[in-house]
């Protein structure tokens, strides 16, 4: 199955200061040619016409300058936007990079712990040890299932956030997505949106209701995930708006993240999809293993 991708243009910085030399430089000339014009052939047919003549070429360039200007503006707002959310994701691979450093640190403390008390005869309180020591290894260690280690940071810093907030995390991680072929901070972005949601959906139910299940899959045609919680059940009235851009349903909230996620599938072909009812709410996404550009489909050149 082939499924299009909408290309993605990036700012060429050289290209774009060329441009604007280029214009603004068209710009300047059209008037001087416009003043010389009055200035030279004041008050003759060949006048009027040439001054017309000029000031259309004028219009027209201040049309193409603007154009380029709203294009190139654009550009570097999804650009911008592309660097803060690699911002975040390099922040949480940083901050899983300091926590592995520091459990590498401390294995040999830990060791030799428990082997003084192994020493000491004291098996109980070597166990006990070992345990608190083992549950610390493990919370990291179950968030390292994936090959993306972008996934991997921010799956980190989300089981964290969750704990802080009493809820209990089910990572059911039955893919290492490899060669996941959208970029590590595109999909931590369609994630953190997610779990983020969830938290906040979590946030009216009881400490001993608040679950969080996040499922990553994979089959022939596409990588797989889903984020479901007990929160709340989404009203049926809402389920068609609630991904469009400034439709929330929280308190304090733009209303963006849901639409974010939903358009960035669609740019790679892929897609999500919402269920809820009393229990649980699941969203569902997926992202197709071939993108095929459309310059490569039969036919187009």
């Amino acid at each position: 199955m082939k499924v299009l991708a909408r290309p993605q243009r990036n700012v060429n910085v050289g290209k774009a200061a060329i441009y604007a030399i280029v214009i603004n430089g068209m710009q300047i000339a059209l008037i001087v040619a416009i003043f010389l014009i009055e200035l030279l052939l004041p008050g003759t047919q060949w006048n009027m016409m040439l001054v017309r003549t000029v000031v259309g070429i004028a219009g027209l360039v201040v049309i193409w300058g603007a154009v380029v200007d709203i294009r190139e503006a654009l550009s570097t707002r999804r650009l911008v936007g592309q660097l803060e959310d690699m911002d975040l994701t390099i922040d949480a691979m940083e901050n899983l990079n300091n926590t592995l450093r520091s459990q590498r640190h401390d294995f040999l403390n830990h060791l030799q712990v428990v082997y003084s008390l192994m020493e000491m005869e004291d098996y109980e309180e070597a166990g006990a040890y070992i345990q608190k020591v083992y549950g610390r290894i493990t919370a990291v260690s179950r968030v390292m299932k994936t090959a993306n280690p972008a996934v991997n940071a921010l799956l980190q810093v989300k089981v964290a956030a969750c704990e802080k907030e009493g809820i209990r995390v089910n990572l059911n991680i039955q893919s290492a997505w490899k060669d996941l072929p959208v970029p590590g901070w595109e999909m931590c972005k369609v994630l953190s949106n997610l779990i983020d949601n969830a938290i906040d959906a979590l946030q009216e139910v009881s400490h001993s209701e608040r679950g969080l299940t996040l499922t990553l899959t994979e089959d022939l045609q596409a990588f797989r995930f889903s984020v479901s919680n007990t929160g709340p059940m989404i009203p049926v009235s809402s389920r068609q708006s609630i991904f469009q851009p400034g439709i929330t349903t929280k308190s304090a909230g733009h209303g963006m993240g849901l639409y974010i996620v939903k358009k960035t599938l669609e740019e790679r072909g892929g897609g999500i999809e919402l269920t809820s009812d009393a229990e649980e709410t699941t969203f569902s996404g997926w992202v197709p293993k071939r993108v095929v550009p459309v310059a490569e489909l039969p036919g187009k050149e």
